[in-house]
């Protein structure tokens, strides 16, 4: 039996009251969470059975500031963004302009792909559902942890990035091919991604704080600031801090996961999502029901590895990615759901579809208590399930993880081999090419060499030796995460290559340094 077949089903129904109220104590839970976490502000929305039951916000926007969350607060969204970029993609499927399984090149017939059978082959479905053959984050470096290159630029690079595994044939979760998804709007459309999202999702879905707009995002009055621990041996380590909300990813990216929204907003989102395209009103739509089957659709099946203790009993029996939604079970019910997160915020939008409940968690932070803990408490609570400390739970894992990190981090830092560098400084110094990324500048100062990633504005620092012809890059933004360059000599003891990877062994997929090759400039190949 096809996976396709299977998911459709129906699940093993619960025993639970047809309509069940939020719990009675939320609000000050999530206080609770919030004040514990450290985090500055949460907005929570709850829909069930198409009424809106919670649209709050809680804290304050930005630490050390008076102005309160409130309904209407906008947050970066993040990944949970790829589901309005594939809802837009549905309008233009009901409008037959496009379908889901149109080649790619049929809408944009620069776009290239490393292998020319798979630029042939390709769908718009494909770009959604993560099954490219391209790496766990392949190419997120063009635009994290920011990017100066337009959406066309970015694209045109995609040629160069070598696949990780064949067509189809495995799950490895990517950003850029969302860019792609925001071009082919823009080219069908006539619109710019970021106009198309506000005149044919957001508003007609009644959605008036969301926005694509950056500059709306960084002028709004009402908006959170993000926050982050960073400054320790690795990221999630430190005081919190307030981050400059202008240094954000490269705009090229957005339609992967730069909309910003409200408790307000993703309210009516969830209203809309669980009605299968329906408005409130009961009169419009914002897609059709038949989209909304596609969507909620299960396609690429992502590999199950059980969740380490004290968060095991969240482990899923079945997981796959559908058209911008994750589609898995927890306790016998079907969970439709998406996690974001963006430098300094975090969100997940999650629907039980048999029970016709839905929420949505943002944060302008980085924690994880209240993002995934309140997560699966309200899950549990809307399936009826004995109560756990789930924020406990995902508290202890969380440090777990951290403190084994850090421990390796340490451990690495305290005992290279005590070899090297082969060559004197200046040697080392240079132009290098990566194909797909494109420069990397050595040079020297007076107190060594320094690296300047070139198509990243502002991404440079000192390199510092670890052993051999290995150096550490430690960049002069602190929550840049450091990574190792590793020199490579030819028979003459000239530099051949470079190659990298990040020193922090939980450092974030998108930072995508083992990706990275580069070759003096002479010899690169040209972009």
């Amino acid at each position: 039996m096809r996976l396709h077949a299977l998911l459709a089903l129906p699940f093993l129904a619960l025993a639970v009251p047809a309509l069940a109220a939020p719990p009675a104590d939320l609000d000050r839970r999530i206080e609770e969470l919030r004040e514990a976490s450290g985090t500055p502000g949460m907005a929570v929305a709850i829909v069930e059975h198409g009424k809106v039951m919670v649209a709050k916000g809680y804290g304050v926007r930005k630490l050390g500031a008076p102005e309160k969350v409130d309904a209407d607060t906008i947050f970066m969204i993040a990944s949970t963004g790829k589901a309005f970029t594939s809802a837009a993609l549905a309008t233009l499927v009901d409008a037959g302009k496009i379908g889901w399984d149109d080649k790619v090149i049929d809408h944009l017939p620069a776009f290239q792909m490393h292998d020319p059978w798979v630029t042939r082959e390709i769908t718009v479905r494909d770009l959604l559902v993560h099954r490219s053959g391209l790496g766990l984050g392949a190419g997120d470096l063009l635009m994290v942890p920011r990017g100066k290159l337009s959406r066309a630029e970015t694209i045109a690079r995609l040629r160069y990035i070598k696949p990780a595994t064949s067509f189809r044939s495995g799950y490895a979760y990517d950003n850029i091919l969302y860019t792609v998804a925001g071009a082919l709007i823009e080219q069908v459309s006539g619109q710019t991604w970021e106009d198309y999202m506000r005149d044919h999702v957001f508003a007609p879905a009644g959605m008036p704080n969301a926005t694509a707009d950056k500059e709306r995002q960084l002028t709004t009055q009402d908006r959170a600031q993000p926050h982050a621990r960073y400054g320790g041996p690795v990221r999630g380590t430190g005081p919190m801090r307030l981050l400059d909300e202008r240094d954000r990813l490269g705009q090229a990216g957005a339609p992967a996961g730069l909309i910003a929204a409200s408790a307000t907003d993703l309210a009516r989102w969830l209203q809309i999502q669980l009605a299968h395209g329906a408005l409130p009103n009961g009169q419009k739509r914002l897609f059709s029901e038949a989209a909304s089957r596609e969507m909620w659709a299960p396609v690429t099946p992502i590999p199950i590895s059980p969740m380490p203790a004290p968060v095991e009993a969240a482990t899923p029996g079945f997981d796959a990615y559908a058209l911008g939604w994750e589609v898995r079970d927890y306790k016998g019910a079907k969970i439709v759901w998406h996690a974001g997160g963006l430098f300094g915020f975090t969100t997940v939008v999650v629907m039980i579809p048999e029970r016709d409940v839905g929420f949505a968690i943002t944060i302008n932070s980085e924690e994880i208590e209240p993002r995934y803990g309140l997560m699966y408490e309200l899950i549990d609570h809307y399936l009826g399930l004995p109560k756990q400390d789930w924020p406990a739970r995902f508290g202890e894992y969380r440090r777990s993880r951290i403190a084994a990190a850090e421990a390796a981090v340490k451990q690495q830092a305290a005992a290279p081999a005590k070899v090297g560098p082969s060559l004197p400084r200046a040697s080392y110094t240079g132009s290098y090419e990566d194909p797909w990324y494109g420069g990397l500048i050595v040079g020297a100062d007076a107190k060594g060499l320094t690296v300047d990633f070139t198509t990243t504005p502002g991404m440079t620092g000192s390199l510092t030796h670890y052993q051999y012809d290995t150096f550490v890059a430690k960049f002069d933004d602190a929550a840049i995460e450091p990574a190792y360059l590793t020199f490579s000599l030819d028979a003459e003891g000239k530099v051949a290559r470079i190659t990298a990877k990040p020193v922090s062994p939980i450092a974030d997929f998108s930072f995508d340094y083992a990706d990275l090759l580069f070759e003096p400039a002479s010899a690169a190949s040209p972009k």
